[in-house]
């Protein structure tokens, strides 16, 4: 119930459905592709707290443990960021991000977070990042990237390691966050109002079929159709 080490979590969508497939065909089926279709929406998510947020900022990507980086090949969230960079300096050109991709790390192999409770989720990230440069980001102002926000462990122990290294303020971007269990009234939060109360939706749907022209413009370009745009 404490209030998360984050000044504000955005995200594009839903995590359920087109974005629920899309997310797992380049996560896991390593549809890389589809990095430029997501990597706009991450920006899309990332521009709602342009107005607010510093006009100098760090993007720092959730990093992956180096075991799981050699097993899956690459970091999604890095991917995912990178992307999204190249629309922002188009579209917020005076906004000025840059990718700081190493700055944090994970210094120790955590399970999965599927399946877990909020709680076993917190305790499974405490401590497992560390800031490789503590001067890198001493008075900086960071957003951390990743492609799911769920019940908030993972941005909070990344949050966290940021804030303990000097970090003056840090913000959260995801392509998606998980449903609530109960309807959603507002689409916007703060931390004050923060609870661990986010859950996995199991809800499965099909991705639209591909066209023959292009193969993945017509599976991602109907995700925002389908879930809208969301902050909390």
């Amino acid at each position: 119930m404490a209030p998360p080490p984050f000044v504000r979590a955005v995200s594009y969508g839903v995590y359920q459905g087109r974005m629920r497939e899309a997310i797992h065909a380049f996560k896991y089926d390593r549809l890389h592709p589809a990095s430029a279709g997501l990597g706009r929406m991450l920006a899309e998510a990332m521009a709602q707290i342009s107005a607010e947020a510093p006009a100098e900022m760090l993007v720092i990507p959730v990093p992956l443990h180096p075991s799981k980086f050699a097993q899956r090949g690459f970091n999604q969230s890095r991917s995912l960021a990178a992307a999204a960079l190249g629309f922002l300096r188009k579209s917020h050109p005076q906004w000025r991000l840059t990718l700081a991709s190493s700055t944090l790390l994970r210094q120790r192999a955590t399970e999965s977070q599927a399946g877990l409770t909020p709680r076993q989720r917190r305790k499974n990230v405490r401590g497992a990042f560390v800031v490789s440069d503590p001067a890198r980001v001493t008075a900086q102002h960071v957003i951390v990237v990743d492609d799911i926000l769920t019940t908030g462990a993972t941005a909070r122990a990344a949050a966290q390691a940021l804030v303990q290294a000097g970090a003056a303020s840090v913000w959260v971007a995801t392509l998606a966050r998980a449903q609530r269990g109960e309807r959603f009234g507002s689409t916007s939060f703060y931390p004050n109002s923060y609870q661990d109360t986010y859950q996995d939706t199991e809800e499965e749907e099909p991705l639209a079929a591909a066209s023959a022209a292009d193969p993945y413009a017509a599976s991602y370009s109907t995700i925002g159709s389908a879930i809208g745009k969301a902050s909390f």
